[in-house]
């Protein structure tokens, strides 16, 4: 690891998505037992992926390499939003718990937007 590069466990992106990992679990604790093997699996292993792919992502030699893994990371929040949506409209979850859930998002992007941002000063196109 270079000196001048943080350890992945001591970025603020990845301690909010591994945060948002443990909300979402709380969240579909209380969906119907018939989608334990459904929508609460997909979702779940969709949140995982996020702080998973950043992990990744820094484990890697180059920053080409990290990005590839940085963009599967913010993706997969995009399809969690999406899960989550869907998840509302089979009212499995209310507007405040959504909304909230949501926002909690949304802070996740915006900070894994500004990591890829830096990252992506390191490459020459």
């Amino acid at each position: 690891m270079e000196n001048n590069k943080k350890h992945y466990t001591e970025l603020d992106v990845w301690k909010e998505c591994r945060t948002l990992v443990k909300e979402v679990y709380l969240i579909t604790q209380n969906f119907p037992k018939e989608e334990q093997y459904n929508l609460i699996s997909q979702i779940q292993r969709c949140v995982v992926s996020v702080p998973s792919n950043i992990a990744e992502g820094c484990g890697r030699n180059s920053h080409r390499d990290s990005l590839h893994f940085f963009y599967i990371a913010r993706g997969s929040l995009y399809e969690l939003e999406t899960q989550l949506l869907l998840s509302f409209d089979l009212a499995y979850l209310y507007k405040e718990k959504l909304n909230d859930i949501l926002a909690f998002i949304e802070k996740c992007k915006k900070l894994l937007n500004g990591f890829i941002r830096y990252y992506k000063q390191f490459i020459s196109e």
